[in-house]
């Protein structure tokens, strides 16, 4: 679908702002996390409220423009050249259900503002490495989460949704009501419409022991090596990962990091502290330890242990699923982004799965049978974007061995047909007629995603 050459004209029902390239606060508005692509929406729309939001689909449905949302950005990958943005930053809403064990939470939410809040009642939701992504595009994606081997994916936990589509209708979905809707959304993400409200349960977790341990990085074959031979013990209130971590000199590093390259031995248990420390023992002596960050912490010191970057960064990102990490599997990582490899990536992580996420659920999240995940960033500076592109498929090409299939938040800067590979044949056309059904004039573009 594309705009007509005339001029175009602007709703004028919408209370929040309506912005275009020219217009004062454009460049704030548009911008997301992922500092690697400067959007550049035809149209970007602020809504003030859910009637906002379901007013600016319907404009855009009868203009005969595509549609894209954003929260946070930080899964930007695209300029968003010839659509219309509609940005739901200001629909943070966030109310806790201590009784029910619930928190209800607006698109524009971020999981910083529900562990905050959630925390006081003994309770915590199921999000995942940094606090400072938004709650809904990260829950519809899946969600794979620092408890994720106990509970699961974020989208099995998801009771209810609003969603605005295509003809602007706003519907209230859960697995009895409009349950092919519901399937989709959860697990496919995008091209379906907006969601602007998510009702999903909290669990009752106060505190985990873990954090980082950082070892050299000359030693990554050796660590990588114990560390998946460690794994298969781990019951499910352990989830771990592990990354061969490139560091900056920042001077906001702690001083042994600063410009470092190091393996990252990331640690999460909420099971009870003392057999926690005890089943975290073996890995704490196969290598000299540079920093050893484990300690018994409130759920909501969570950041603690990724130390994911809290402000906008470059990234360029690739990622795949494993059924197995093998000794073969190690070297292959190790040759492509060990201290010798000459990579000019900057991380390269391996999460373990298993537990919780293989248990079915009424959506159509993929990667349930994998055994790790793999994802690898890259900071694509002018002088080396090239390098970047290429070490991320190295990094693909390594592991393809062992791939099995991928998780949708994790595959980064894939093609639509590598993005379909994560679905089977059944569950792809019961994704295209959902869309189709909800979305006949392709306003949020199903079809480039799970095609035609």
């Amino acid at each position: 679908m594309t705009a007509s050459a005339k001029p175009l004209a602007l709703p004028t029902t919408i209370r929040g702002a309506v912005l275009t390239p020219t217009s004062p606060g454009y460049a704030e508005q548009v911008a997301g996390f992922n500092l690697a692509h400067q959007p550049c929406p035809i149209v970007a729309i602020v809504p003030e409220s859910e009637a906002d939001v379901a007013a600016a689909v319907r404009w855009a449905t009868e203009s005969g423009l595509r549609v894209t949302v954003q929260a946070t950005g930080h899964g930007l990958t695209g300029d968003l050249a010839d659509t219309v943005l509609i940005s739901t930053r200001l629909l943070d809403g966030v109310a806790i259900d201590a009784e029910q064990q619930s928190a209800r939470v607006g698109a524009g939410a971020r999981w910083r503002a529900v562990i905050d809040a959630a925390a006081p009642f003994g309770l915590a939701p199921l999000n995942g490495s940094s606090s400072s992504v938004g709650v809904v595009g990260y829950t519809l994606g899946g969600g794979l989460g620092l408890m994720a081997r106990k509970y699961g994916f974020a989208a099995d936990h998801v009771r209810s949704f609003r969603i605005v589509t295509a003809d602007g209708e706003i519907r209230v979905v859960d697995a009895q009501h409009e349950p092919d809707l519901y399937w989709a959304v959860l697990g496919g993400k995008t091209g379906f419409g907006i969601v602007t409200e998510i009702e999903f349960d909290l669990v009752p977790v106060a505190g985990y022991f873990g954090g980082g341990i950082f070892f050299p990085g000359t030693e990554a074959a050796a660590v990588l090596e114990a560390w998946r031979e460690w794994t298969p013990q781990l019951p499910t209130e352990a989830s771990t990962s592990i990354s061969l971590l490139r560091l900056p000199p920042d001077p906001q590093l702690p001083p042994p990091l600063q410009g470092q390259f190091v393996v990252h031995l990331r640690y999460t248990d909420i099971g009870d502290p003392a057999d926690a420390d005890a089943r975290l023992a073996p890995m704490r002596s196969v290598a000299p330890i540079v920093m050893d960050m484990v300690s018994e912490m409130p759920y909501p010191a969570i950041d603690s242990v990724h130390m994911d970057p809290p402000m906008p960064v470059p990234a360029w990102s690739r990622g795949l699923a494993l059924s197995e990490f093998s000794s073969d599997a190690v070297t292959a990582l190790v040759d492509t982004v060990g201290a010798e490899s000459g990579t000019s990536l900057m991380l390269a992580e391996v999460r373990l799965l298993g537990g919780a996420v293989r248990q079915p659920a009424a959506n159509c999240v993929p990667g349930r049978d994998a055994a790790f995940a793999v994802h690898a960033i890259g900071v694509p500076a002018p002088e080396i974007a090239e390098a970047v592109a290429r070490d991320l498929e190295a990094v693909l090409a390594s592991l393809r061995p062992w791939k099995s299939g991928g998780l949708v938040n994790f595959v980064g800067h894939a093609s639509a047909e590598e993005l379909r590979s994560l679905w089977s044949e059944a569950d792809l056309d019961r994704l295209r007629s959902t869309a189709r059904r909800v979305d006949p004039t392709g306003t949020f573009g199903a079809e480039d995603v799970f095609g035609s």
